[in-house]
């Protein structure tokens, strides 16, 4: 299947996007939570000085995030909403 068909068929109201990327967002943090409070530790009691002390701690982290947080995990999540909502619509005819 061409780019434009599937960018068609994964097409989904601006509002439903919106939800599922809160979801990615979520369930992003909820994976990441171990890098996410090293990082807290770290930054504990620093300023501006957690930005280059705390670098490791926050790289670990965004790497974690962007495994759950990037386009082809959204175009997964809109895939499966579509299949999802498609597969309501006939059970209810």
């Amino acid at each position: 299947m061409g780019y434009i068909q599937e960018a068609r068929g994964n097409h989904v109201k601006k509002k439903v996007e919106e939800a599922l990327r809160s979801k990615m967002k979520q369930k992003a943090l909820k994976e990441c939570n171990h890098y996410s409070a090293k990082y807290a530790e770290c930054a504990v009691g620093r300023t501006i000085s957690v930005v280059w002390h705390c670098r490791k701690q926050a790289k670990e982290l965004n790497e974690c995030l962007h495994q759950y947080t990037n386009d082809s995990v959204l175009e997964e999540m809109k895939k499966n909403y579509v299949l999802e909502q498609e597969r309501k619509d006939r059970s209810q005819l």
